[in-house]
């Protein structure tokens, strides 16, 4: 199983670990809401930058349970504001979101100056995975593959 959960691993990095739109959805309340985001994965997690006073920050608040889809990939995850995107513990994190994402970065949507502008991470718990008519069932808590 471990050499399964490797190559799942490796399709994720392959296909995510650059500028990648997946659909983001939460829910509060049983009413579920979803949005498309620029997101870059690495290591189990999904981050995306954004503002700390959107709905969607709002929402994982209040309820941190969500779920991604993109590109033959759904998931379910918690997700979590991880502040400031310039704060000191951000620092690496910022500079891979903005190699990911440069072809956008600079051009006036993203406002570093603003202390509401914030790192969102979904942290990955199960997901579903299929490649060249491969599926593959990951629970990232448990390192494993199906």
């Amino acid at each position: 199983m471990e050499q399964k959960y490797t190559e799942a691993l490796a399709i994720l990095e392959e296909r995510f670990n650059k500028d990648s739109l997946i659909a983001v959805a939460t829910a509060v309340d049983n009413v579920p809401s979803v949005r498309t985001v620029d997101a870059y994965y690495e290591n189990g997690c999904f981050y995306s930058i954004t503002y700390a006073l959107s709905n969607k920050i709002k929402q994982i608040e209040e309820n941190p349970k969500v779920a991604i889809s993109g590109e033959w990939f759904t998931a379910h995850g918690i997700g979590k504001n991880m502040g400031y995107i310039l704060a000191e513990e951000n620092k690496e994190l910022h500079s891979k979101l903005k190699q990911a994402f440069h072809a956008w970065y600079d051009n006036g949507h993203i406002d570093e100056t603003s202390e509401y502008t914030c790192v969102l991470c979904i942290k990955l718990e199960k997901g579903v995975l299929f490649n060249n008519g491969k599926k593959y069932e990951i629970d990232f808590l448990d390192q494993d593959v199906k």
